[in-house]
């Protein structure tokens, strides 16, 4: 295709006219599109539907080790639980705490002890200026919490090898920088996993602050698309070697391996830190949801089971990845108007429209009836300096909406782009 930007006014003016005709003949079909968050479809949801027969009277309630899950009692989850996210997570099974569905809550608990209690230094509250990086485009949820405990965030440009560790290093030596966000493998939104070399430097780093973590959402640990997936080195191994394990907490959950809704999750550290963890705790839970611990392992023993089961959800989801990938590739390139990741697993695309569109871009997909993240999201306070970033969540609408969704959103982008050009 011809690259807009080498046309002639004539030529683009013509162009235009075309691309909006094809934009107003979308808008009669009266669509109703939803690719704003990162949700699995009801197939997905499915494939996990014979879990919920466990445990039962015939199976019984009792552990591997005899603990009575109907009742009060084991605030860090079962050890069957506990060893399955060891697994995953390729860590001792002694550093992994479970909870609830949701590792969004273990991270905003974090985040509030640091506050008000501290990790081995006074608590995050008296630092008047306190100030946590982060990688951006990124998770907006992440970005939420430490805005709502007053934080300055900090905006860590990214690329396919992770976070800018030049400017990483640049800023933790100032104390008053207390941690930084992570999606380290299929990250969110650009579906890039960090570098070797990315891993090391944050194992090597030397904070100014002595509480200074490392939040290590490792949400989309086991989610390829593909038989080859990307391959993430161990951090915790990687700061053993150079005694920094403190720094780091873990994270991870079944959201997307089993029902978002209704899965388990957990948070693992050094014994260090596990154990300043662990006295919030002893005030803060009696128990998690045992039983839904015991129903998560009975159908997923171990992490070949887990493989298993993820093998099942990329039959489902990489057909609807490459049906957006190919509308971009066929009627968005060469016309230097956008650049998009092509992830080998994970949850997301992230596309990248001409600087000062990305919101035009959204209002087009709106008014055609198709739902995106908010446009901004992906960066600190919901604003991007370049108004460039889409997140595309490809994962929720059928292959049938997904064609149409990504049909809408390309002839938006060229849109946006010729409206701006012309």
């Amino acid at each position: 295709m011809i690259s807009y930007k080498s046309m002639t006014n004539e030529e683009l003016k013509r162009e235009f006219n075309t691309v909006k005709a094809e934009y107003e003949n979308i808008k009669t079909l009266n669509l109703s599109l939803d690719m704003s968050r990162g949700k699995p479809g009801s197939d997905n949801l499915d494939l996990s539907n014979d879990m919920l027969l466990f445990p039962n009277k015939e199976s019984g309630f009792l552990t591997e080790n005899g603990t009575e899950t109907r009742n009060y009692g084991g605030p860090y989850g079962i050890d069957e639980a506990r060893r399955l996210f060891a697994e995953i997570l390729e860590m001792p099974e002694e550093t992994v705490i479970v909870g609830g569905n949701a590792s969004l809550t273990l991270m905003f608990d974090v985040i509030a002890q640091g506050m008000y209690k501290g990790f081995g230094d006074k608590p995050w509250i008296f630092e008047e200026k306190r100030k946590f990086l982060c990688p951006a485009p990124g998770y907006d949820r992440h970005f939420a919490i430490t805005e709502y405990f007053g934080f300055e965030l900090i905006t860590i440009p990214t690329d396919e090898n992770g976070p800018d560790m030049d400017m990483v290093e640049e800023y933790v030596k100032d104390s008053t920088v207390k941690g930084i966000w992570c999606v380290p493998k299929y990250s969110n939104p650009n579906g890039t996993t960090f570098s070797d070399e990315t891993v090391r430097r944050f194992a090597n780093l030397k904070p100014a602050a002595k509480d200074f973590r490392i939040m290590w959402d490792n949400a989309y640990v086991v989610h390829d698309l593909y038989d080859e997936g990307d391959k993430l080195l161990n951090l915790y191994d990687e700061c053993l070697k150079v005694g920094s394990q403190d720094m780091p907490i873990f994270f991870a959950s079944t959201s997307k391996v089993t029902l978002p809704g209704a899965g388990i999750s957990c948070m693992a550290a050094s014994p260090k830190t596990l154990e300043m963890i662990k006295n919030r705790m002893k005030y803060q839970v009696i128990g998690p949801d045992k039983i839904n611990h015991l129903r998560h392992t009975m159908f997923l023993p171990d992490l070949k089971a887990v493989k298993e089961q993820m093998k099942k959800h990329a039959e489902i989801i990489r057909p609807k990845f490459e049906a957006v990938l190919d509308e971009f590739d066929a009627n968005l390139s060469g016309l230097e108007i956008a650049r998009w990741t092509k992830p080998n697993g994970g949850y997301f695309i992230s596309l990248n429209v001409m600087e000062g569109c990305a919101k035009r871009v959204g209002e087009l997909c709106k008014e055609a009836g198709l739902v995106l993240t908010n446009v901004g999201a992906t960066y600190p306070y919901g604003k991007d300096p370049y108004d460039s970033n889409i997140r595309i969540a490809p994962t929720y609408p059928s292959i049938e909406d997904i064609g149409k969704a990504a049909k809408v959103l390309s002839v938006a982008v060229r849109y946006a782009a010729l409206e701006k050009l012309v």
